[in-house]
């Protein structure tokens, strides 16, 4: 039995540590990517009366350290899935079957990621919960600024969906790249997506819905998608109106840039 356990833990290992690796490399070389971008356009900044650059070091102790238990999971989910350890099989890869599936689990991780992250705003969880809300203006470098059982929640998806639905690796792993990029630049604190797309009637969200959630605590719990903030009366009061205003603010930049050959 020990020599088994030793077995299993020996072929997880090299998966761990390389899923470990690009997510910090990935964490890093897409934070420095976007503060670029970030400082030639500073009337961008959601928060202009915070800097929240401030915490930066603190940030990124915070989140190489949670980042072991997100590749945990996402290295758990592709080691269960390699070795048959689920309770349905994964779809042979197709251009429909990728489609489907991808679109399925980013819907499902919105749902879990709302109820899962209402639970962690709860009296009895919210000490795990804290540390990342310390960052009141989030920068690209609080995404993954969380304690380790926080992170371990929230990521814990990527560990136990291969269990239940047909996800296959890389559909799994394009999706964890989704929710990286996704979740860094909801985190940046700089709004350059605000459009109707982002606000009522669709259910797609910006830059803003992430940010209000950190400035004013009880609102916009999802991920990816409005639909529980709203379904569930958790919407932020302000966002829609916000992202007008940044909506205004690219209009405006757009009417002052002079055409070609004027």
């Amino acid at each position: 039995m020990l020599n088994q356990a030793l077995t299993v833990l020996l072929e997880f290992l090299p998966i761990y540590a390389a899923v470990y690796v690009i997510n910090v490399f990935l964490y890093f070389s897409t934070g420095w990517v976007l503060v670029q971008i970030q400082n030639r356009h500073p009337e961008r900044r959601i928060q202009q009366n915070r800097r929240g650059e401030k915490r930066m070091w603190k940030e990124i102790r915070a989140s190489v350290l949670s980042l072991t238990a997100t590749a945990g999971c996402l290295a758990g989910g592709i080691f269960l899935s390699l070795k048959g350890w689920t309770l349905v099989s994964p779809l042979e890869l197709s251009w429909w079957s990728v489609i489907l599936m991808f679109a399925v689990s980013i819907v499902a991780y919105d749902t879990w990621f709302y109820w899962a992250h209402r639970f962690m705003h709860t009296k009895v969880m919210y000490r795990f919960h804290a540390e990342h809300h310390r960052s009141v203006a989030p920068t690209v470098w609080s995404t993954y600024s969380d304690d380790l059982v926080d992170a371990f929640v929230m990521q814990s998806y990527y560990l136990w969906i291969v269990i239940f639905l047909p996800i296959a690796i890389p559909v799994l792993i394009v999706h964890r790249l989704w929710d990286h990029f996704n979740g860094t630049i909801g985190h940046s604190g700089f709004e350059f997506w605000a459009s109707p797309m982002s606000r009522m009637p669709s259910p797609m969200v910006c830059v803003t819905f992430h940010d209000q959630h950190h400035s004013r605590f009880r609102y916009n719990f999802a991920n990816f998608f409005s639909f529980w903030d709203r379904v569930c009366g958790t919407i932020d009061p302000k966002y829609d109106d916000q992202v007008k205003v940044f909506e205004h603010m690219g209009e405006d930049k757009d009417a002052k840039t002079p055409a070609p050959g004027e």
